[in-house]
């Protein structure tokens, strides 16, 4: 088992331990102290705006009101007007940093990986996927307390994973492991079953995920396709996917940071790196979010080196980023052009997911204008 932190506080005047879970990594909380049905929402406002975290003990379903009430305080609190959509972003990670901070106080104690609160559900299948079935641990530890939101977030995947999201290209369903992106937006899987293949028969997919470009690509006619990802946990959950929808024969998975190891090539790369270059706070933020452009700039500068003669790699990329004001058109194109890569052809489709219509966001301004595009790159001549 790989070793966690371990938490430690008073209760009815005895010291307690136990094993300490953060998704995010985030150390154990230094002040703990005991809640339950009786605690009032405005109290352990204070309490967690403080830094003071809570252990429940008392109803499940009221651990879960008490939490709610908390976020509604938290998202109450007024902040001032942006000047340009570039604060407005900003302001907008500033604040759920601080909403995730807060909302994380509520701590919840784990049995085996049981929760034994009044009205608890199961939750046991759901911390197992989580915590095991991704190798973090080779098993759940007899005492383990983390917040009531990561174990909330833990049972929605659970949930989610399940059952699965419908892929029109596939015809079937994609099931995301908890902690890996789900591909809940179609628009950029319509780009990628629609795109010209000009007769080839093998590709990478540079950031499997839940492996969903790879089983669209195999369904389209290539023979050989080779996924990657950084994530055992990604792996582990591509894995499944392609089991589940009988392709084994044609792809294959290896953990590598970008490209495979090796001299290996392939008529076609595909990557859909994180659209925002920006700090990711949390794990499941990498998909979101690539620091600097740092995968980005990566998989330009090595594609050509990876790419059979005659072939092409498909970058799939929105262009968010340039509305908020973190990275420019003309910065994108210079970035192509040095990599020793040209455009072939822009393939765009603008967005359907909800966020995009939806003018209470902060970023709606930006989300409204936003196009995703699959862009055809060849090595320069």
């Amino acid at each position: 088992m790989n070793a966690l932190s371990t938490l430690a506080w008073q209760e009815k005047n005895k010291p307690q331990q136990a094993d300490w879970q953060s998704e995010a990594g985030n150390p154990p909380p230094k002040t703990i102290v005991i809640a339950d049905d009786t605690t009032k929402a405005d109290e352990a406002y204070k309490l967690a705006c403080e830094g003071t975290a809570m252990l429940y003990r008392g109803d499940f379903q009221n651990a879960k009101q008490l939490l709610q009430a908390i976020t509604r305080r938290v998202d109450r609190k007024p902040h001032k007007p942006a000047e340009t959509m570039l604060e407005a972003f900003h302001q907008h990670r500033a604040r759920q940093i601080q909403r995730a901070n807060i909302t994380n106080k509520i701590l919840i104690e784990l049995q085996h990986g049981k929760c034994d609160l009044k009205r608890a559900p199961e939750v046991k299948e759901a911390v197992e996927g989580a915590l095991i079935i991704n190798t973090k641990l080779d098993k759940v530890p007899a005492k383990l307390v983390l917040s009531l939101r990561e174990l909330l977030g833990m049972i929605g995947a659970h949930e989610w994973r399940k059952k699965g999201v419908f892929i029109d290209a596939l015809q079937a369903n994609i099931h995301a492991h908890y902690g890996v992106y789900s591909p809940v937006r179609g628009e950029y899987l319509e780009l990628i079953n629609n795109a010209p293949l000009n007769d080839a028969k093998t590709a990478f997919d540079i950031g499997t995920g839940t492996g969903v470009i790879a089983a669209i690509l195999v369904t389209r006619g290539i023979k050989k396709v080779l996924g990657t990802d950084n994530s055992v946990r990604a792996l582990n959950c591509a894995a499944d996917n392609i089991k589940q929808l009988g392709l084994m024969p044609y792809i294959e998975l290896e953990q590598a940071n970008l490209f495979p190891s090796g001299s290996k090539k392939a008529d076609l790369i595909v990557c859909n790196p994180p659209w925002l270059p920006a700090k990711a706070n949390a794990p499941i933020e990498h998909a979101i979010y690539d620091p600097n452009s740092q995968m980005l700039k990566g998989f330009l500068n090595g594609v050509k080196h990876h790419l059979n003669e005659g072939g092409e790699a498909w970058l799939i990329m929105s262009d968010l980023a340039e509305h908020i004001g973190l990275r420019s058109q003309e910065e994108l194109q210079k970035w192509i052009a040095d990599a020793g890569l040209t455009v072939l052809e822009k393939l765009d489709i603008a967005p359907r997911h909800a966020k995009s219509s939806d003018q209470s966001d902060p970023l709606y301004e930006a989300r409204v204008l936003e196009i995703t595009s699959l862009y055809r790159l060849k090595e320069k001549v």
